[in-house]
């Protein structure tokens, strides 16, 4: 199953819109894009076996390892991963719950959730 650039993006957008408004403020600084694939350097980076397997992808600082000591930051980052999401998906619900587990889970990590939180809570 595969969906159009601009509607995918509808779907991670509808995923970060369906959060609790009191997240709102801690993600202001947190820019979330849409990619094809993870490119060859992060494939390195990261040593992944299969890049097909990245489905999204957290970049920054978690707030829970911020200090004044650190003032200067990249910005903070989460990119999902179109064509790895699809390929994993069957049907578009497939396709909208994923997204909206792939969001949660970097979301997660944004907040300072590791893997093994975000299995409990079921965004593994």
């Amino acid at each position: 199953m595969r969906l159009s650039r601009r509607a995918f993006c509808a779907l991670v957008e509808r995923a970060i819109a369906d959060l609790p408004s009191q997240f709102a403020p801690y993600l202001e600084e947190l820019t979330v894009d849409v990619e094809d694939m993870p490119n060859a350097a992060l494939v390195r980076e990261l040593e992944l076996d299969d890049p097909r397997e990245l489905l999204g992808l957290y970049q920054g600082e978690p707030l829970t390892e911020r200090n004044v000591d650190h003032a200067m930051r990249w910005p903070e980052r989460i990119v999902i991963y179109q064509l790895n999401v699809q390929r994993a998906c069957r049907t578009r619900a497939e396709i909208i719950e994923q997204v909206r587990k792939t969001v949660l889970h970097e979301i997660g990590h944004h907040f300072g959730l590791d893997e093994e939180d975000l299995d409990d809570l079921g965004y593994g």
